[in-house]
C-alpha cells in the first residue's frame, strides 16, 4: 500500500499543494486557484499517486473552507498545523527562502512525521452557525468599545463634568446626548423639561438623569473652543452607539435561539458563570467535539489555563503561562471563572483558598478556570447538568 502525504499552503485566491511519499520525495507540486473545478482536479491527481493520502493544511476556515469541505466530501483525512508551527519547523529544513511551495512541503512532511496534530472533522451545523454569530458579535462589541472611547474623548473636550457623571454604556445617557451635549443647552432646558423630554423617549429614571445633567451644567459656564462642531460629533457617536447596542441585542437573541438547538445546551449553561453567550463561544472555540482533545488536560492546555514547566539544569519546578493557546477559549474560561466567584459558593471558596496561599488575583482565577475545565469535561462526558453537591448513591 503506497502512502502519500499532501500539504496545502492555503491562501485567499490560490493554494499551493505538495505531495510526498514515505521517503519524503516530492511527487507533485502545484499552485491551484481557490476554485472548485481546479481543486477537484488536484484532488484526483493526488489520489492517483497512491493508495492512501493524508492531508495537512495551515488554515481551518476562511479561505481554506472550500478545499477542506471538498476533502471531507471525498472522505479524506485532514490535519491542521498552525502557521507558527510551520514557521518554526521550516527553520530545520534546507534553505532560508520562504515560498508557498516550501511551506506546503513542510506541511506535508510534518504531517508525515508528527503524531500530535489535530485532525479536522466536518463541523456540526449548529456549531458552525454559532462560530459565525459569535464572531460577528465580537466584531460589534469591538466596534462599540471604539465608539464609546471616541465619545468619551469628544465629550471630555467640551463638557468634562458631564462625561464624569454619565455612564455611557447605558441607554439613558446616550439618549440624552442625542439631544443635548453642551452645558448651555442643558441649562436652558432645565430639570423639569429635560425630565419630560427623557420620559417621552422611554428613559428609565429620567428624573435622576435630568438632575445629574443639569447639576453638571451649572458647574461649567465656559464655552470651550470647537464646542459646536464637537457637539455634532457627540450626537453622531451617541446615535451610532445606540444602533450598535440594538444590533448586539438582536444578535444575542439569534445566538440563544441557535444555541438551544445544540445537545449540550443544558449541560453547558448549568455551569455557574457560563451563560448563553459564553457557552456559545465555548462551543465555537472548541468545535463542540471534545473527543478531539482526548483529555481535560489537553483542553486546558488548548485554552491557555494550564501552566507549563520551564526547567533548566538544576532549576526545576518552574511554571509559566503557555505561549501557544486559543485566546478566544481562554477568554471564555477566564471570564466564566470570574463570574462564578460571585454566583457559586464552591468557586468563591476555591478562589479565596488560592489567594490565601499567596496567589495573585489573576493566578487564582486561572487556577479556578483550570479546575472548572475538569468539571465541565466530566459533565459533558456524562451528559448531566451541574449540581452544587455531587449526587449520592442510594443504598439498595
Amino acid at each position: 500500500m503506497a502512502m502519500i502525504w499532501a500539504g496545502i499552503d492555503a491562501g485567499k485566491t490560490h493554494h499551493h499543494c505538495v505531495a510526498i511519499d514515505e521517503s519524503g520525495r516530492r511527487l507533485l507540486s502545484r499552485r491551484v486557484a481557490n476554485d472548485e473545478p481546479e481543486l477537484l482536479e488536484l484532488l484526483g491527481d493526488v489520489l492517483a499517486l497512491g493508495d492512501e493520502v493524508t492531508w495537512g493544511i495551515d488554515l481551518a476556515d476562511g479561505g481554506a473552507a472550500l478545499a477542506i469541505t471538498l476533502l471531507f466530501n471525498h472522505d479524506q483525512p485532514v490535519h491542521y498545523i498552525s502557521g507558527r508551527a510551520i514557521h518554526r519547523a521550516s527553520e530545520s529544513y534546507r534553505g532560508e527562502a520562504k515560498t508557498d511551495a516550501k511551506d506546503a512541503a513542510v506541511i506535508a512532511d510534518q504531517v508525515r512525521i508528527r503524531r500530535d496534530l489535530h485532525p479536522l472533522r466536518a463541523g456540526d451545523e449548529t456549531v458552525t452557525d454559532l462560530k459565525i454569530l459569535t464572531g460577528r458579535r465580537t466584531d460589534l462589541v469591538a466596534d462599540r468599545t471604539r465608539i464609546v472611547n471616541r465619545l468619551r474623548a469628544q465629550l471630555t473636550g467640551i463638557f468634562p463634568g458631564l462625561e464624569r457623571a454619565l455612564d455611557l454604556t447605558n441607554t439613558g445617557p446616550l439618549v440624552l446626548l442625542t439631544g443635548y451635549q453642551t452645558p448651555a443647552a442643558i441649562r436652558r432646558i432645565g430639570v423639569k423639561r429635560l425630565e419630560t423630554w427623557l420620559r417621552n423617549r422611554r428613559v428609565l429614571r429620567a428624573d435622576r438623569l435630568a438632575e445629574t445633567a443639569v447639576e453638571a451644567a451649572e458647574r461649567q459656564h465656559t464655552s470651550l473652543p470647537g464646542e459646536k462642531l464637537t457637539a455634532q460629533l457627540v450626537h453622531t457617536l451617541a446615535a451610532e452607539m445606540m444602533a450598535l447596542n440594538q444590533q448586539v441585542a438582536e444578535l444575542d437573541k439569534l445566538i440563544e435561539a441557535r444555541f438551544r438547538d445544540h445537545r449540550h445546551f443544558e449541560v453547558i449553561t448549568s455551569m455557574p458563570g457560563l451563560g448563553v453567550i459564553l457557552g456559545a463561544e465555548f462551543l465555537a472555540a472548541t468545535g463542540g467535539d471534545l473527543s478531539l482533545f482526548g483529555t481535560p488536560d489537553r483542553l486546558a492546555g488548548f485554552g491557555g489555563v494550564a501552566p507549563v514547566p520551564r526547567d533548566s539544569g538544576k532549576i526545576s519546578g518552574n511554571l509559566r503561562r503557555p505561549r501557544r493557546y486559543n485566546r478566544r477559549l481562554q477568554r471564555v474560561l477566564y471570564i466564566s471563572a470570574l463570574f462564578s466567584i460571585r454566583s457559586c459558593e464552591d468557586s468563591r471558596r476555591f478562589y479565596e483558598r488560592k489567594r490565601s496561599e499567596g496567589k495573585r488575583h489573576i493566578q487564582a482565577v486561572l487556577a479556578l478556570a483550570r479546575r472548572r475545565v475538569n468539571v465541565l469535561w466530566a459533565l459533558l462526558r456524562d451528559g448531566r447538568t451541574y449540581e452544587a453537591a455531587p449526587p449520592t448513591t442510594l443504598a439498595a
